[in-house]
């Protein structure tokens, strides 16, 4: 029986698909360090991980079994998708599963800002009685300034404007404007209006360091900031500095540049024991409804991929959605991205005498991958023709 290990306490929903799909599953709390991975990986055909865990091109050569990764989550960078690619193996993530999860938390905190909950929670646990409105505010009619306006800034939008917030964003990417949210030309003049500033970026390699001290400082005097995209992103020794000189009133921060790898583990940053600062253990999208909904979403992708040969919305190979799948009919090829791929793939199997039915090819980069359904069983000759083929780099039947 193939299997697969998800780790990192993906929810059991991701276990459920992938058993009614045959594969012997197991299922661990925490994530795994390169060296764990090379001993749990060699008989291993399905990986699911979240973002504690990160797939090196040295953890894919010591995974000779391995035909797909799965990213329980929205980002993908843990993983080395070149490597990956070039051997074959599929990523696949959810890129819309929790967004409303965070959305949500990010309203949340907004509130709990202006309204400066953090304090007066911890002064109530400490038996001080502080009624007083100072430093309290409502967010309506309140500047929500979005950076980046992609899945999650775009539902922000929506969110905010109904609480009665103006909205204005700034994305690198031509993104259309929702409701009456409006869009800015530079990030300096985003800085300079917003009453919040809420990053919403990805975790490509360009953007770590994004939003540092010039940042900072260009924000509105008494600005609100919050982080729940990439750890990596923000200078927080910066935002330390100006939540200290009171130039930023209050940060909440969910995500860390160097985060403990399990549960209990021990937790450090500049930001600890600031006042109005709420420091969350990367939660975002850790609520039940989001984490079923990417267990089941992920492993689907997971099990269709190993099991149909489909590659939609893989995040590294070309993406085929082929036809309803009728088992013992359909082959999968993925080879280089060579002139002259598909009519020899087609010559090989006119001369074994194989009808085809329905064929599917795109191409991504320097990859091609085709999928083949067939009226009958393909022969055995044209297979092994096409799997010696020197733009080969696998070829399965379902």
């Amino acid at each position: 029986m193939a299997k697969a290990l998800l780790l990192e306490n993906i929810h059991p929903a991701a276990v459920e698909v992938l058993e009614s799909s045959g594969y012997e599953v197991d299922l661990r709390l925490g994530s795994m360090s390169e060296e764990e991975l090379f001993e749990a990986l060699p008989d291993v055909s399905l990986l699911g991980i979240r973002s504690n865990t990160t797939v090196t091109e040295r953890v894919l050569e010591q995974a000779p079994e391995l035909v797909a990764i799965g990213c329980f989550c929205i980002g993908t960078n843990q993983v080395d998708l070149p490597a990956a690619a070039a051997r074959g193996v599929g990523v696949f993530n959810a890129p819309y599963s929790n967004t409303r999860s965070v959305v949500e938390l990010v309203i949340a905190e907004i509130i709990s800002l202006a309204r400066r909950l953090p304090e007066k929670t911890q002064r109530m646990h400490e038996g001080v009685w502080d009624k007083s409105a100072r430093g309290s505010h409502e967010v309506r009619g309140r500047v929500l300034g979005i950076v980046g306006y992609g899945n999650i800034g775009t539902q922000l939008s929506t969110v905010a404007e109904a609480l009665g917030m103006d909205v204005v964003f700034y994305d690198t990417a031509d993104r259309p404007a929702h409701g009456t949210a409006r869009r800015l030309r530079s990030l300096r003049e985003l800085l300079e209006v917003a009453d919040v500033v809420s990053l919403h970026v990805d975790g490509r390699p360009g953007n770590a360091g994004f939003f540092g001290a010039n940042e900072f400082a260009a924000m509105k005097p008494r600005a609100l900031f919050v982080n729940a995209s990439r750890g990596m992103v923000v200078d927080y020794d910066s935002l330390r500095d100006h939540l200290l000189s009171g130039h930023v009133a209050g940060a909440a921060v969910d995500v860390f540049p160097s985060e403990p790898k399990a549960q209990g583990d021990t937790f450090e940053s500049v930001l600890r024991g600031l006042d109005n600062v709420i420091l969350t253990p990367h939660i975002g999208g850790s609520t039940q409804e989001a984490q079923e909904e990417i267990g089941w979403f992920v492993a689907e992708k997971l099990a269709r991929f190993a099991g149909e040969g489909s590659t939609a919305l893989s995040v590294n190979l070309p993406a085929v959605l082929p036809a309803p799948f009728t088992p013992g009919h359909r082959l999968g090829l993925l080879h280089r991205n060579v002139p002259g791929v598909l009519a020899e793939l087609n010559a090989a199997f006119a001369a074994a005498g194989d009808n085809v039915v329905d064929q599917r090819l795109s191409t991504r980069d320097d990859l091609g991958y085709v999928v083949v359904d067939a009226s009958a069983p393909l022969s055995a000759e044209a297979v092994a023709q096409v799997g010696q083929a020197p733009y080969t780099l696998w070829v399965r039947t379902w």
